[in-house]
């Protein structure tokens, strides 16, 4: 059994079966198997350009190589327990269609270099696919944007009604932190998109490969320059954790919101039954379920995240076996994060809203800050002008009643700037509509926003 290792031939003595389980990655990075293929082919066409295998051994090798793919594709690749992981089986399973020949696969290739080559090639191709799934989130948020821009709702802070909003403004918010969560995707492809095959073990490879040539074949965008770093470097796996957990993050944030909103407290939105779950004992209940597991699963990815971290800072340069532990984060993050994704667009395009009950919970006070407002614009300091509106809101608290429902002479007992036009500020659109500057909550702002976002999204292209 131990001959039939890669690195068995210095061994005389049998590996402990509980080290042989504790030691295998066979049972996830498995799924590396079309890419562990895809750089087999190009490697032995490397090799076959310098002598390293003739013609028609490479043919027969790639012919090989074939196979194994299509028993890979079918479900009828057998895993053996002496497959110690992706490479070890490939190249096992080669050698039993082939015979000898699949052994001058390896020359000049370490599993080091090839683990990390499979895991770009890997990442480079599920990268793209996350892509897709935050675009067609995107377009949901900017869809309703469009269709509900008349709807205004409280805006909070602190968890307190602050001031008027749109509702788009609130759903475009979302968009904009998406659009920096791909354009973070972005730059992590370009780097992910770096050859490190041909580093061989960690001193590089001895033979004259063309390592240019190769990582055009594999479409990498340049060659690692350095050997040592190469063999070691996950800082790619690291920034993919982190982008997960930055996107799960506002995702998370996305759903608390929605979680809020959707209470009876609230009422401002429900769930289709499609993205609800009930009690086993409350009949009445309709939980947001699936709000509850994006929020949940954002920390579940920056888990992997910090553990991923905490792994690397202590490893030695070149390649240690610590970095086994990078796959099963990488691959656990990008299915939840799938899932997460695919989950709040589901979510978002079935949600209902209630304008009716958005527009219910505004309330004259929200409008505080516009008595300052109308006070600037008469030429008081704002500092000033927001003292006089503080103590406009302390009379309407003191005779116990709305500050719509102040009078004129009210207004007047707490400043003479006060006018008959400061009566008609109570129009909640009047109050959204003033901020218009670029990146505010009124419709001008908000329908450019729309529209920059639309663009940006039809202009995107991924590498």
């Amino acid at each position: 059994m131990e001959k039939q290792k890669l690195w068995g031939g210095r061994f005389t003595g049998a590996t402990d079966p509980v080290m042989e389980k504790f030691n295998a990655s066979i049972h996830y990075d498995k799924r590396m198997w079309r890419e562990d293929v895809q750089g087999s082919k190009a490697y032995v066409k490397a090799i076959q350009k310098v002598g390293l295998v003739t013609e028609d051994e490479c043919k027969l090798i790639l012919s090989g190589l074939e196979k194994v793919a299509d028993e890979w594709e079918c479900g009828k690749f057998e895993i053996k327990e002496t497959d110690e992981d992706i490479h070890t089986a490939n190249e096992r399973r080669l050698k039993e269609l082939i015979g000898i020949t699949a052994s001058k696969l390896h020359t000049g290739r370490s599993r080091n270099d090839q683990v990390s080559t499979d895991m770009r090639l890997w990442m480079k191709n599920a990268l793209p696919e996350l892509g897709a799934e935050v675009q067609n989130f995107m377009s949901v948020i900017i869809t309703r944007a469009k269709q509900e821009i008349d709807v205004l709702m409280p805006g909070y802070t602190h968890l307190q009604r602050a001031q008027p909003i749109r509702w788009s403004h609130w759903l475009l918010s979302y968009g904009w932190m998406l659009k920096r969560d791909i354009e973070r995707m972005l730059g992590l492809q370009t780097r992910v998109s770096s050859l490190t095959l041909g580093s061989g073990a960690l001193a590089g490879n001895p033979f004259p490969i063309d390592r240019k040539s190769l990582a055009t074949d594999l479409g990498f965008m340049e060659v690692s320059g350095n050997s040592l770093d190469a063999v070691s470097d996950r800082d790619f796996v690291a920034e993919f954790l982190f982008w997960a957990s930055m996107l799960g993050t506002h995702l998370s944030r996305w759903a608390e919101d929605l979680i809020l909103y959707s209470s009876k407290e609230f009422g401002f939105v429900t769930l289709a039954d499609a993205y609800s779950t009930g009690s086993s004992l409350m009949p009445q209940k309709k939980n947001a379920d699936s709000l509850e597991l994006i929020r949940g699963k954002a920390g579940r990815m920056f888990g992997h995240c910090s553990g991923f971290m905490m792994t690397l800072k202590g490893v030695p340069s070149t390649y240690n076996k610590d970095l086994q532990e990078d796959k099963e984060a990488m691959f656990d993050v990008y299915d939840t994060l799938l899932g997460v994704i695919k989950v709040a667009t589901g979510v978002l395009s079935t949600l209902k809203i209630y304008g009716d009950k958005m527009r219910q919970a505004l309330s004259p006070e929200m409008l505080a800050t516009d008595i300052a407002y109308y006070l600037v614009r008469k030429g008081i300091p704002f500092r000033e002008a927001h003292g006089l509106s503080g103590m406009c809101v302390a009379l309407a608290e003191k005779k116990q009643c709305p500050l719509s429902s102040l009078s004129l002479e009210d207004f007047k007992s707490v400043s003479e700037e006060f006018t008959d036009n400061i009566l008609s500020i109570w129009n909640y659109e009047m109050s959204v509509d003033q901020y218009n500057v670029y990146g505010g909550t009124g419709k001008e702002s908000v329908t450019a926003q729309i529209e920059n976002l639309q663009s940006w999204l039809e202009q995107l292209q991924y590498r």
